[in-house]
């Protein structure tokens, strides 16, 4: 896990916090795994099967299974769901993603693309009790080592939270990432939360960083304005 707040002591969570930090700083926070009691970092997708020849083969088997639920039910909230994390999957297969850049291939991205599409029903089924495990994957897919759809990846971290809300290490992430995506005061809130649920001796150090974060997002995004050519007048 990337923050752990329930064991060790100061010197754990400094050290956690600037890992973290510089990891999201560099866009690749989520390519480890988020989210405390959750596995499901991008690696540890990817590394599934992975002694396996047939990986990608077994996964699209899985497929034509889920998809053959939802010829009969296309609502099926669990069938959705298991498309969505099998897309992800796929995308860090073989060829699909590229592990010394970092990035995913075209047909990578294409698979990230369809989980997004599955995820997207699996959410208008307004399902009961949310696959938390699929959520945190999303928030892989729409980061910017994915998708790059900030927004998007905010919403799938608050569902996420939603199932822990005294957990101040995702407090902290959903901080982050939210500064990322331009929603300062979303941010502020969930900053605020996470330093609440830290233990007193760490609110400091978490303040500063995140505090550090949002000055980075904020350079970030006015060094972005400054270079993004104004549109042309209509006419």
């Amino acid at each position: 896990m990337l923050f752990d707040l329930r064991a060790g002591g100061r010197r754990r969570l400094v050290q956690v916090v600037y890992l973290s930090l510089a990891i999201l700083l560099g866009g690749g926070l989520v390519l480890f795994g988020i989210g405390g009691d959750v596995s499901g970092g991008l690696f540890d997708a990817f590394r599934e099967d992975s002694s396996q020849s047939n990986a990608t083969q077994q996964l699209e088997d899985r497929l034509e299974e889920e998809d053959k639920k939802l010829q009969t039910n296309p609502n099926d909230a669990a069938a959705l769901a298991e498309k969505a994390k099998l897309h992800y999957q796929i995308a860090g297969a073989g060829e699909n993603f590229n592990t010394d850049q970092g990035r995913f291939t075209a047909e990578g991205l294409a698979q990230l693309r369809l989980a997004e599409r599955s995820w997207d029903r699996y959410l208008a089924t307004e399902p009961e009790e949310l696959n938390t495990g699929v959520a945190i994957q999303m928030v892989q897919v729409f980061s910017t080592a994915g998708l790059n759809k900030p927004d998007k990846a905010v919403e799938a971290m608050e569902l996420y939270i939603a199932e822990r809300p005294e957990s101040s290490n995702l407090f902290a992430q959903l901080a982050q990432l939210s500064y990322l995506a331009g929603q300062d005061r979303k941010g502020d809130l969930a900053a605020d939360k996470a330093v609440e649920l830290a233990n007193e001796d760490d609110r400091r150090t978490l303040r500063e960083q995140l505090d550090s974060v949002k000055t980075e997002a904020l350079q970030a995004q006015a060094q972005q304005a400054a270079t993004t050519p104004a549109p042309a007048p209509s006419g």
